[in-house]
């Protein structure tokens, strides 16, 4: 006898999700596996279940009898584990707002047998504007046919040349005739301005047209410049593919290019940006990521949040595997979870005193959703909840060391974010001073080359009331850097 599917899995909601997360789930499957849009083998059954979870759960009466033909709710198969530190064992009872850290590590299981790397459906877009003119684009050009022979039979592969329009040098496909392919990047020439919307949108086509839940959606964008007028139209594309679940990762060539810009645009998606300062690290940073693919036990984690009131999410980092700093959203794209390493998100909250005249604080309650590729539906959402007791007075209990660890190594990184915002707001005094500190901390830790570079611009802010292009980037990826792991293992 076939096993009867569950409907809650199928559209990817817990089991007392509300009618409004029911309805939401069946659009965004529905849009996802639609036959007039999904030609993929087996994807029309799965339209087919889909529609039959939405009409049993969507009606009260329907919901309930299927409820009660249920097993007890089991504990996950899913091949990793969540756990939530907290920087204090518990809030006081006071009337001041009182700050508190959260740290969500995802973990992989680590008596689970290695899971196959999923195959991939990648668009590298390229930026072909008459300033990647020489040395830069014959390294791009190489880096692109490198991570091409690289791929397997299984990938599917695109290519996306833009300046001030886009052109579709290879279409997704199976990358069979290589040389065939290899002879078309290899033609290719600088010409034009900058234009990053146009290369976004076609590389976003050409992923569409395989999009699947079985593979790795990505777009990896690498440019050396600013794009003018049309960085609204990217994010809006970058917002968009993230509901379809679409990964988009940056790479900044050289110093011109604006990185507060590409940060928005992959933190949108979970995906990461990159700084690459020397024009012969190209190669290496795309492999890098490709390695990155190839490691992913899970794509695509979003935590949806539903805050209290009064209990303000103030900053969210995530410090591993890929750093950076996350957009407070109700849907707050993580990124993956990979074979070797914990996905582990920082949050910073500021609590209302009005809160703690009750015993129990709940800080956030929602869910973690993820896609594994292979699973035919996706995984059973996880219910989350930060929550405090509140006492008269604080606990005596340190911090746990992964909290410690974790704002150790975000401290350095804030303090060069806090120059910034200073500098903008026109204390540049004040911007001054912390560069130097900055500098102080990293020269403790050894990072001479990074601490001098804080000093230069201490006194760039002093005199010129701004950061330099090249500076700014090195101290922000270099600090960012620092919190990466060093070591592809998993941590303790």
């Amino acid at each position: 006898m076939a096993k009867k599917p569950d409907y809650y899995a199928t559209l990817g909601v817990t089991r007392n999700a509300s009618q409004d997360e029911i309805k939401r789930a069946y659009f965004e499957a529905a849009q996802r596996l639609h036959p007039d849009k999904n030609k993929a083998v087996g994807e029309t059954e799965i339209f087919l279940v889909v529609q039959q979870a939405y009409e049993t759960l969507s009606n009260p009466a329907r919901r309930k009898k299927y409820d009660a033909t249920l097993p007890p709710l089991e504990r996950s198969p899913l091949p990793f584990k969540n756990n939530i530190y907290y920087s204090r064992p518990n809030l006081v009872r006071m009337n001041e707002a009182q700050m508190l850290y959260v740290l969500l590590e995802i973990a992989p299981e680590k008596n689970k047998e290695e899971i196959p790397a999923p195959p991939l459906n990648v668009s590298l877009v390229l930026d072909r504007s008459t300033s990647m003119k020489d040395e830069k684009m014959d390294v791009l050009k190489n880096a692109a046919i490198k991570v091409m022979r690289n791929l397997r039979p299984q990938d599917i592969f695109s290519v996306i040349t833009f300046s001030d329009r886009s052109e579709v040098l290879i279409p997704a496909s199976y990358p069979h005739d290589k040389r065939r392919l290899e002879s078309l990047i290899q033609m290719l020439h600088p010409s034009g301005a900058t234009e990053i919307f146009q290369g976004l949108q076609a590389g976003y086509n050409e992923i569409q047209r395989n999009a699947s839940h079985e593979r790795i959606d990505h777009i990896i964008l690498l440019t050396d410049g600013h794009t003018y007028g049309d960085e609204q139209q990217c994010i809006s594309l970058a917002e968009h593919a993230a509901t379809k679940g679409i990964g988009i990762s940056a790479m900044g060539i050289g110093k011109e290019w604006n990185d507060v810009f590409l940060d928005t645009l992959a933190s949108r998606t979970g995906g990461s940006s990159r700084y690459i300062s020397r024009t012969e690290d190209i190669q290496r940073f795309l492999i890098e990521k490709f390695e990155t693919f190839a490691r992913t036990l899970a794509d695509n984690v979003v935590l949806e949040v539903k805050n209290t009131p009064g209990a303000e999410m103030a900053y969210a980092f995530r410090t591993q595997p890929e750093t950076g700093p996350l957009p407070i959203e109700e849907s707050i794209h993580l990124g993956p979870v990979l074979q070797d390493f914990n996905l582990n998100v920082l949050f910073e909250y500021l609590v209302d005193p009005s809160l703690t005249k009750q015993d129990q604080v709940t800080l956030l309650r929602g869910q973690l959703k993820l896609s594994i590729a292979g699973l035919p539906t996706p995984a059973q959402p996880i219910a989350i909840e930060f929550s405090r007791e509140v006492r008269k007075e604080a606990g005596g209990e340190p911090p746990p060391s992964i909290i410690i660890q974790s704002l150790g190594k975000l401290t350095l990184y804030r303090m060069q974010e806090k120059a910034h915002v200073e500098v903008k707001q026109g204390q540049f005094e004040l911007a001054a001073q912390h560069m130097k500190q900055l500098a102080t901390s990293l020269l403790a830790q050894g990072e001479r080359s990074l601490a001098r570079t804080a000093l230069i611009e201490s006194e760039n802010i002093a005199k010129m009331q701004s950061f330099s292009e090249e500076g700014s980037k090195e101290i922000k990826y270099g600090t960012r850097a620092l919190i990466m792991p060093q070591e592809k293992e998993l941590p303790v």
